[in-house]
């Protein structure tokens, strides 16, 4: 089975990541998705993550519908803060007979020389790449790399980071979120704060 990891904060998920998987999932040779809910990206300040179950439990509300896509809380399980070789590795050991997959954003692409052990990650992985718009130079050397798949889906400009902004902005930002997504974090008074 041909698994494509979709790694994300995911602080909230939101219909742009929604898109996005369910492109990867229809349109690339993937089988399914797997929404992988990261406790603590490296590049990233933990204090503004909302509590790693809360945030998965937004992905299986998000997700619940789409028979291809699977939350994962495989890095909850694993040291912190998450590395996606190692994270890749452990699946590897635990799903033998899967093959695993990037997806990543075109600005992710760009700074994937930057990732810890990331020409074993090219040498074993292939890497589905989103367009994203950017005003960054481009890494020609990586795009036209045989493992790296730049898929036409659609350039979806939605940040999680503008949706917590709004919400404690009291603005409603109801349609870029799944409706049960938009309930929990209502009911539950998230980022209001």
């Amino acid at each position: 089975m041909k698994i494509g990891l979709y790694f994300g904060t995911y602080n909230p998920i939101h219909v742009g990541h929604l898109i996005i998987a369910n492109h990867m999932a229809e349109f690339a040779d993937l089988d399914q998705i797997w929404m992988v809910v990261t406790p603590h990206n490296p590049l990233k300040k933990k204090s503004t993550l909302l509590d790693d179950q809360q945030r998965l439990q937004m992905v299986y509300l998000a997700t619940e519908d789409y028979t291809k896509i699977k939350p994962s809380d495989i890095e909850f399980k694993l040291p912190q803060p998450s590395y996606t070789i190692i994270t890749l590795a452990h699946l590897k050991e635990k799903y033998p007979t899967h093959e695993f997959s990037l997806i990543m954003g075109e600005d992710n692409l760009k700074t994937l020389h930057k990732w810890r052990n990331y020409e074993v990650i090219l040498e074993n992985h292939d890497i589905y790449v989103y367009p994203r718009i950017s005003d960054e130079p481009e890494n020609v050397e990586l795009k036209s790399h045989p493992k790296i798949h730049v898929i036409d889906a659609p350039i979806v400009e939605i940040s999680s980071t503008f949706i917590r902004n709004s919400i404690k902005e009291g603005k409603n930002i109801q349609p870029l979120l799944p409706p049960k997504v938009w309930e929990y974090i209502d009911h539950n008074n998230f980022y209001k704060k």
